[in-house]
This record gives structure tokens, C-alpha cells and sequence, in this order.
């Protein structure tokens, strides 16, 4: 598959180290984009259905809140990477995580039903950076406010990285598996 490089310093916001450093540099991005989701899915397979609506403090999510938010995320970024792609220099909007995930009714929907969007949209979103052109991978583009600047491997990265954090979150607070 493509081999798209790891971003460096000042082509993602500071705040999004905490996602980049938890992945290789290789190159291998989209590789790991669909071992991590057949990563997920076996893994989330596994637990009790009881786990899943877990909430391991008050106000926070459980694990199919979890997975629609990721689902969420991937959708965005990669919206966001095909704009600075294309060169549009428009300011995009923000979105605020916590009402999407009030309002996706994650827990009403079948594990299945998640499963089935999250690998359509991880088909979607390797197939969008297998096929960018060579030159568009340093292009960039910001959101609202001019602060959360990134380049186009910058967020194929992002949404690697956000779906390993979100994984390792669920490990440690919601099953007290330690990090390796």
C-alpha cells in the first residue's frame, strides 16, 4: 500500500502529539489504519455486552459512544484532508465533540450496526489517501480561528493516532488492562 511519511513538528497542533507519537514511523499509515480497526473490532467482540455501556466516571461515554465518536472524528478529518488536498484555503468550522455523541444514540444501535458504519467509513478513508496525488501530502489548511493548522498526512496521522488513544482509553479506564 502507499507510503505516506509521518508528519513532523508544526504540521499538526501541539495538542495532537498525545495521537502522532503513538504511531510508527514508517510510512505504513494506512496499513495500520486497517490492522488497528480489525484490531478494534476483535477486541471489542470480545468484552461482555455489559461493557459496553460502561461509564467509568459520571459524564463520560461508554465504549459504543466511544466508537461512534471515532467514527465521528475519522469522518471530519478526512473531510478536512480532502479540502487542503484540493488546495481550498476556506477556514473549516470546529465541531463539539460531546453533543455529537449526546445525539448519535450510540447506545440504541446494534455493535453490528457500528461495526458495519466504522469499517465503511475506514474503507472510505484509506481509499481517499491511497489516490491524493504525490504533491498534496504538504499541503495544509485551518481551522476556525487560524490555531489548529495541519497538513494532509498530518490528518491521516490524526486519525490513526485519535483511534489508538480512544483504544488504549478504554483499555485502562473502562477495563484496568495497564499499557504494556
Amino acid at each position: 500500500m502507499r507510503k505516506i511519511d509521518k508528519p513532523i513538528s508544526g504540521e499538526f497542533p501541539a495538542y495532537s502529539s498525545i495521537y502522532i507519537d503513538l504511531l510508527q514511523d514508517d510510512g505504513k499509515i494506512l496499513n495500520h489504519l486497517w490492522d488497528n480497526f480489525i484490531t478494534i473490532k476483535n477486541f471489542i467482540y470480545n468484552l461482555p455486552e455489559e461493557k459496553l455501556y460502561h461509564r467509568y466516571a459520571k459524564n463520560k461515554w461508554t465504549i459504543k459512544e466511544i466508537l461512534v465518536h471515532i467514527i465521528d472524528d475519522e469522518r471530519i478529518f478526512s473531510y478536512r484532508a480532502l479540502r487542503y488536498a484540493r488546495n481550498d484555503k476556506t477556514p473549516l468550522p470546529g465541531f463539539e465533540e460531546k453533543d455529537y455523541a449526546v445525539y448519535s444514540k450510540a447506545n440504541d444501535r446494534s455493535l453490528e450496526s457500528i461495526f458495519d458504519e466504522y469499517e465503511m467509513v475506514r474503507k472510505s478513508t484509506i481509499a481517499l489517501f491511497k489516490y491524493l496525488p504525490d504533491d498534496c501530502f504538504m499541503r495544509s489548511g485551518i481551522s476556525v480561528g487560524n490555531i489548529n493548522k495541519r497538513t494532509v498526512r498530518g490528518l491521516a496521522y490524526h486519525i490513526a493516532g485519535h483511534e489508538l488513544r480512544h483504544f488504549n482509553i478504554i483499555k485502562e479506564r473502562y477495563l484496568d488492562i495497564k499499557p504494556e
